[in-house]
């Protein structure tokens, strides 16, 4: 997007034009996220249009999740268009209204049985908070996803088939917890690798493009926000690492 506009402002007016800080300001600076059109004389920033757009960018993007980090790679790779980030806002804030949507139902729920019962029900306060700690966690996991694929993930994610990946997922990671101190190349620690392998192609269907994105999502676990449970044990994770190397080894070969 082009502009015509060539007046530029010192950063301290250019910040409170746009209602952020200097100090977020001089800290993109810092991280080459947002540099200055130019320098005064006197070495003082300025600020134009163009860098109006990539602090609108830069402030999409981390409504949508993304780190201050991928950002940066992202604009590395490719220049985005204001248009498609407008977009892109407008399908966050129509998802967060969802999110908020779920969240009153659940408060409503809540408040009518301590109208009708002058009693705190602590499953309605529970149901709250699972609430609002599942959108969040949905929320981020997305960032590691296309929009494709998550269209598709939709299409193939209903209530039923959700629900029952969930327990065969849980009885899963029960069995496993109760057999990490097998010999992985056994017969039975072999058969839960299956069942793990299983599991994942259920989810991907052999989409590679999926595959990958559930990848990076499990090898960027230092990220993840600490309201979401990982959903097994170091000592899991480690067995069944070993289990899966041998069971793909032999696939491989079969």
């Amino acid at each position: 997007m082009k502009t015509k506009s060539t007046k530029l402002y010192q950063t301290q007016v250019f910040a409170k034009r746009l209602g952020v800080s200097v100090r977020t300001l001089h800290h993109y600076d810092h991280l080459d996220l947002l540099k200055p059109k130019s320098y005064t004389k006197s070495g003082y920033r300025l600020y134009g249009e163009e860098e109006l757009i990539r602090l609108q960018q830069i402030t999409t993007l981390k409504f949508l999740g993304f780190s201050l980090k991928q950002i940066k790679e992202l604009f590395t790779q490719n220049s985005l268009d204001i248009l498609m980030l407008f977009r892109l806002q407008r399908e966050a804030i129509k998802e967060k209204r969802k999110q908020l949507d779920m969240a009153i139902e659940a408060i409503d729920q809540a408040e009518n049985f301590i109208k009708t019962s002058n009693k705190i029900d602590w499953e309605s306060f529970k149901k709250i908070i699972e609430v609002i700690n599942m959108q969040n966690n949905m929320e981020w996991v997305k960032k590691y996803y296309t929009q494709e694929q998550l269209d598709e993930l939709a299409k193939r994610g209903t209530p039923e088939v959700l629900a029952k990946a969930q327990e065969d997922w849980a009885n899963l990671m029960k069995d496993v917890a109760e057999s990490i101190n097998e010999d992985p190349a056994s017969p039975k620690a072999q058969d839960l690798a299956k069942r793990w392998a299983d599991l994942i192609y259920q989810f991907t269907q052999g989409d590679s493009g999926i595959e990958k994105s559930l990848k990076n999502l499990y090898a960027d676990q230092a990220n993840w926000p600490n309201t979401f449970q990982r959903p097994w044990t170091d000592d899991v994770g480690g067995f069944m690492a070993k289990a899966m190397a041998i069971y793909k080894s032999k696939e491989s070969k079969g």
